[in-house]
């Protein structure tokens, strides 16, 4: 057998709302299923998704996360699918994507609102088919992955204006998971406060 990584995921909370997140979290962590986090900036939204990796049956594959929002749309294509040599002017040898290096892991979509709407398309195959397309490929490349996505922004609003498409979001929201801001828990600051002085 295999050694098991170590969990170094430290999630710091008296709250009952975010103990009962993180039981929850527990339960679903070795399920296929997509998870959707929503929760404002600096609630812990990576950390949570981290939590469900090493909790499931995948701890001992990659965990690979790409921000969305970090990217150019041509550049965000193929850091996602990867690219076939001479695929576009740059290509000067064939690279994997995130999707086929979380093959067996955990693949984490940070601020998913932020992709532009034609990739949301891809991705919305990628997790029906279990596979995806290089960029300039001929031949789809299966793959076994978990996606967790996470967003800060109003994802209902998102869909109403069409900036987000809803067959997506219901793709990505089978497991969905609000993570409440700290001014909600305010005992949680002292907790912290001190978990940070330790750290630090």
């Amino acid at each position: 057998a295999t050694p098991q990584k170590q969990k170094t995921t430290r999630i710091v909370t008296g709250d009952d709302t975010m103990k009962r997140l993180l039981d929850l979290t527990k339960q679903v962590s070795d399920s296929k299923a997509s998870i959707l986090i929503q929760g404002e900036s600096g609630t812990g939204k990576e950390l949570f998704a981290r939590f469900v990796h090493e909790n499931s049956q995948r701890r001992d594959g990659p965990f690979i996360a790409i921000n969305c929002g970090a990217l150019p749309e041509t550049l965000l294509e193929s850091e996602l699918f990867g690219h076939e040599k001479g695929a576009f002017t740059g290509a000067v040898s064939r690279k994997p994507g995130k999707f086929e290096l979380a093959d067996g892991g955990t693949l984490l979509l940070d601020e998913i609102t932020e992709m532009a709407f034609h990739l949301q398309s891809k991705l919305l195959r990628v997790l029906q088919e279990n596979e995806i397309d290089r960029v300039g490929g001929l031949h789809p490349i299966p793959i076994d992955i978990r996606v967790i996505a996470t967003t800060n922004r109003d994802i209902k609003e998102a869909i109403d204006k069409e900036n987000f498409r809803e067959d997506l979001f219901y793709r990505l929201n089978v497991i969905p998971i609000k993570i409440p801001p700290l001014r909600s828990r305010k005992g949680d600051i002292p907790m912290l406060a001190r978990h940070f002085i330790e750290k630090y």
